[in-house]
């Protein structure tokens, strides 16, 4: 009886032992959590857009490093620039730590944002981002790719597009790991970043 008491003690701590082990884990690298076989594989995949130089690339071509992909059109008043330019300010941070990350914008609205728009626009926000358009078809494809919305919203020149805020994280031959809503500060999106790219 002894015995078997001892036994099962000795499970008992073994459990603790594994259970506060991978507590630490998680909470030292929550990016290495697993994501669920659900999730994995449903966002992001293959693209065919157009660069600035007006030469046709796909995700292979693009995302050759870390990359925040983010969907906005140039002529957007307020969002798209806001968060263009906290994609580089994180951009700036991760370069501080050693990281090389490439920020990705994609316009959805191809009516307007020619490669040569696309190219001033992104070149404006960061040195390193990439500036992509295509014709609609390449456009919606992309943004069904990534599950995200947008809408012309008016008819005259001047009309404005609906569409979701997300950054996406993308990493070479693994793809979408990690999005990222507006209220994240580019402080806290670094972090992210850098673990991700840390562990990949």
């Amino acid at each position: 009886m002894i015995r078997l008491y001892a036994y099962i003690a000795a499970f008992l701590v073994a459990a603790l032992l594994g259970v506060m082990g991978l507590m630490v884990y998680l909470g030292s690298s929550d990016c290495r959590k697993v994501i669920l076989p659900s999730v994995k594989g449903a966002i992001g995949g293959p693209f065919e857009l157009v660069q600035s130089d007006g030469q046709t690339v796909t995700d292979k071509d693009v995302i050759t490093k870390p990359s925040l992909v983010y969907f906005g059109y140039t002529y957007c008043p307020d969002v798209c620039p806001t968060d263009s330019a906290r994609n580089a300010e994180a951009v700036d941070i991760l370069a501080e730590k050693g990281f090389d990350v490439a920020p990705v914008f994609i316009s959805i609205d191809p009516e307007r944002d020619t490669p040569e728009v696309v190219g001033e626009y992104a070149g404006y926000m960061h040195e390193k981002m990439i500036g992509l358009t295509g014709s609609a078809e390449q456009v919606k494809a992309a943004s069904r790719a990534y599950k995200m919305y947008y809408k012309k919203a008016g008819d005259d020149e001047h009309y404005l597009v609906d569409h979701s805020t997300f950054t996406y994280l993308v990493l070479p031959d693994v793809g979408f790991v990690k999005l990222f809503t507006r209220d994240v500060t580019p402080q806290k999106m670094a972090k992210t970043v850098a673990c991700y790219a840390g562990a990949s």
